[in-house]
């Protein structure tokens, strides 16, 4: 069997649950929620209802028709920045963003929004008092990732969420690379929106996401169209949720989307937590002893995600990839991981890093396996 270590990308395996989820909603319901008033209709709003409820309990939602379910981390996004910023608005963002975030805050601004990129340092860190010195009176947005996909960098969320509602700019956070694997809620920390995927740390099936946005704020819809209920109006009902969800639900994924959920909250959030810093300590630590390797991101004592990103000095990082994969079957992901932005910050382009992304269902032993491999390979 293949070592599997680009959990950032999309978790795998999943909960059997999830698997079992995911089947039911095909084979035994099959059809969509809110769109028949007969028995498996109605077994499929509960299904969706339930997902909503239960993303709501993980992320300290109090009202979870303020969650919109979404096909991606980048829909969601897409929906947030396009809906937040008009021509002539103001928003401030880092140089550590993923595409899903850069790409379409570079599109706002060809429509004549404004953009400040708070450069981070060279682990990634954004420092929160450069933050609020780019702060303006037409500020209407603060938009950055809580940990970077690319160095496992965490920002300190809750410092930056506290000068967002200070200073009364809504704060948006992508959540791809925490969600279910870092405490987050959304009061504590004055997150406005947050968007996550469902196929990555909440263990979920792709085509799935959400989300969240805080009462008080008013986005227009991406798409608008029919919604299963409001059927004789010719206008998109305001309504939470149904605004933002046109078109058929992707049920069977949001099935196995709330199993992922409740495999999280019965397992423990910090539980998880302390198991993915075991495996990127063990990587940190390990790799850190071989000759030629450059790591990237915090200090071993800081706190930081499971995502380890490093080179080897003299050696190309994409045919690096391709040896583990075709010589060793390790799957790893090499280049820039859509990000850019983050690896002219750390040095890194254009050629990019080697990322390892353990995840819950990855062992200590396949960490060994990968570093012995990595230690062999440099030797070559």
């Amino acid at each position: 069997m293949p070592i599997y270590l680009d959990n950032a990308a999309t978790s795998h395996p999943k909960p059997e649950s999830v698997y079992r989820a995911v089947d039911h909603a095909l084979r035994e319901i099959g059809t969509s929620p809110g769109r028949g008033g007969y028995r498996r209709g109605l077994d499929a709003t509960r299904i969706v209802f339930g997902a909503r409820e239960s993303l709501a309990e993980l992320f300290g939602i109090k009202d979870s028709s303020r969650l919109a379910f979404t096909s991606s981390a980048t829909e969601a996004l897409n929906l947030a920045i396009a809906g937040m910023l008009r021509p002539g608005d103001h928003a401030v963002t880092t140089t550590m963003e993923h595409n899903s975030v850069s790409r379409p805050l570079r599109l706002a601004e060809k429509r004549g929004s404004s953009i400040t990129r708070i450069p981070c340092d060279r682990s990634g860190f954004l420092n929160p008092r450069d933050l609020a010195a780019a702060l303006r009176a037409d500020t209407r947005l603060i938009v950055l990732s809580h940990c970077s996909n690319v160095t496992g960098t965490v920002q300190l969320l809750a410092e930056i969420g506290h000068l967002a509602t200070k200073s009364g700019v809504p704060l948006l956070v992508d959540a791809a690379q925490t969600a279910g694997v870092m405490p987050i809620d959304v009061t504590a920390m004055g997150i406005s929106l947050l968007a996550a995927p469902g196929h990555k740390g909440l263990l979920g099936p792709q085509g799935t996401g959400f989300l969240y946005i805080a009462e008080g704020l008013e986005l227009p819809p991406l798409v608008v169209g029919g919604t299963g209920g409001h059927s004789s109006g010719e206008e998109q009902p305001e309504e939470m949720p149904d605004r933002f969800e046109s078109g058929t639900l992707n049920t069977p994924g949001i099935a196995g989307l709330r199993a992922g959920v409740e495999f999280i909250l019965s397992t423990g959030i910090e539980t998880i937590r302390k198991k993915e810093m075991s495996l990127a300590r063990h990587l940190v630590e390990g790799l850190g002893r071989l000759r030629g390797i450059t790591l990237y991101g915090p200090a071993p004592e800081k706190e930081r995600g499971g995502i380890v990103s490093f080179t080897v000095e003299g050696r190309d990082p994409a045919m690096l990839g391709f040896t583990l994969d075709q010589e060793y079957d390790i799957e790893v992901r090499t280049g820039l991981h859509c990000a850019p932005w983050a690896h002219r910050t750390i040095g890194t382009y254009p050629a990019g890093t080697i990322r390892v992304s353990p995840g819950w269902f990855t062992t200590d032993q396949e960490i060994e396996t990968f570093l012995s491999t990595m230690h062999e390979i440099i030797k070559t």
